[in-house]
């Protein structure tokens, strides 16, 4: 997937203001029109520059593509940085009344199916609504946080439109109950803590999908919980009893003599607690200690003189 650079697309500096993007677009659309451009390719611009306009033009879309940085080039192969838009408080949806098979993966990485407006539904904009707008975004916390529950203090990071027309970041930052058991991918609701609602209307609510920051032990999928054990040689062939870490704490486990590196041992309920608690799965992966010295070497000599094992047998070796 190739990074677009929306800005030169539309001819314009990093900095430019919204009436400077509209003009901009204008111009740039009556010249690639497939009703009226001779030009080579027109109709291929004429998408990219509505692409360009679709996300410059909405402060939010704005905002959080500037945060991607101005060090990539057109052309260069991108993919999302890991929590890229965390934090941003959008109003939800990637596409307004512009037709989403029109625009590239980039967008869609971005802004589309795949992206927040998938995860939060459709654009509604409202003019004379009394009601107040949802608002979302998206937190990372810890895993063990949803083993215990707790309260968190976020910032988010909410973009307008400035006065000088161009975007900018107004902050705020809420305590946060986060809900014991609560997985990947789920959502909190905080009633009234969305846009304020117009005359005597009441606020819209505040969406928070949670993600996981990466653990060095731990990934999960859903409600399940992985981990990677190492184990000795010995360990895998003769068996053994051992503590295994959980991010609930220890616990004992029983390894069964000539068990297959890769196997998978179930720990029932050690998963994410929710209302019907998840299991944690430990994936036991040999390692195979160095032999360093000359004595180690002869050890495994002697370990592979007593057994007739070729480990490539299968593939006639």
């Amino acid at each position: 997937m190739e990074y677009k650079d929306y800005y030169k697309i539309l001819g314009l500096e990093r900095g430019a203001d919204q009436a400077e993007i509209k003009r901009a677009y204008r111009k740039l659309a009556r010249k690639y029109h497939p009703d009226v451009s001779s030009e080579e390719h027109g109709e291929e611009h004429f998408k990219e520059v509505n692409e360009a306009y679709e996300v410059l033009k909405d402060p939010e879309k704005r905002a959080a593509y500037d945060q991607l940085g101005a060090g990539y080039q057109s052309g260069q192969d991108f993919r999302p940085p890991p929590g890229w838009d965390e934090g941003f408080e959008f109003h939800g949806g990637g596409y307004t009344n512009a037709d989403p098979e029109a625009f590239s993966d980039f967008f869609e990485s971005l802004f589309g199916r795949g992206g927040f407006s998938q995860t939060y539904g459709g654009r509604q904009r409202h003019q004379y609504s009394a009601q107040g707008e949802n608002t979302y975004a998206r937190i990372t916390i810890d895993l063990e946080d949803s083993y215990r529950g707790g309260t968190r203090q976020i910032t988010l990071k909410h973009p307008t439109l400035g006065a000088n027309g161009r975007p900018q970041l107004r902050e705020r930052t809420l305590n946060v109950k986060i809900p014991k058991g609560i997985t990947g991918g789920q959502q909190i609701r905080l009633a009234g803590q969305g846009e304020p609602g117009m005359g005597s209307g009441g606020p819209g609510d505040l969406y928070l999908e949670i993600n996981f920051n990466p653990h060095a032990l731990y990934h999960t999928e859903g409600k399940t919980v992985f981990l990677d054990l190492p184990l000795a040689p010995w360990e895998i062939a003769l068996g053994a009893k051992i503590q295994v870490p959980t991010p609930d704490g220890p616990v004992k486990m029983t390894i069964p003599a000539n068990s297959a590196n890769g196997k998978k041992l179930r720990l029932k309920g050690r998963g994410i607690p929710a209302r019907q608690a998840g299991d944690m799965v430990v994936v036991l992966q040999t390692v195979t200690p160095p032999a360093s010295t000359d004595a180690q070497r002869e050890v495994y000599r002697r370990f592979g003189e007593a057994f007739e094992f070729n480990p490539r047998k299968t593939i006639g070796g």
